[in-house]
């Protein structure tokens, strides 16, 4: 598993590290750890729906924090369980660009197991950074 949750961080929050040797595996998992806080059964999420994305931001921190606020985004106003599919991180024009394909269906509480809902990423510790094993990021959900 290359996300761990965190108890130690916020008690009234979820927080979770996620690492992996690529920028654009660490945004998936990522993305994962967060859909999973509020899906527990996330293999019987069907792809159905999809999705382009594309994000910029200045520094790869801050584009994380964007691309996982924009999965709860679609999960708030479109009712949209995605997950990622293929994501690409290259420099943009003022920093860093994501393009990322995501995928998935609208939320069924007959099929889907339901966990906590997030309403947010927060800035509290929440860090991107690189290590020798390849990149690391602690994240604080509000819930």
């Amino acid at each position: 598993m290359p996300y761990q949750y965190r108890g130690d961080i916020a008690h009234a929050d979820v927080a979770f590290d996620a690492w992996a040797p690529t920028l654009d595996e660490l945004f998936r998992e990522a993305a994962r750890a967060t859909m999973h806080v509020m899906v527990e059964n996330l293999e019987q999420v069907r792809h159905v729906q999809s999705i382009e994305l594309t994000l910029e931001q200045e520094n790869e921190e801050m584009l994380l924090f964007d691309f996982l606020n924009e999965l709860i985004f679609y999960k708030d106003a479109r009712r949209l369980i995605l997950l990622p599919g293929a994501v690409s991180i290259s420099p943009g024009d003022v920093g860093v660009t994501i393009r990322a394909t995501l995928s998935g269906e609208e939320i069924d509480p007959g099929r889907h197991e339901l966990g906590t809902d997030v309403k947010a990423v927060t800035m509290l510790r929440y860090g991107v950074e690189r290590v020798a094993q390849g990149w690391r990021a602690t994240v604080v959900l509000d819930v």
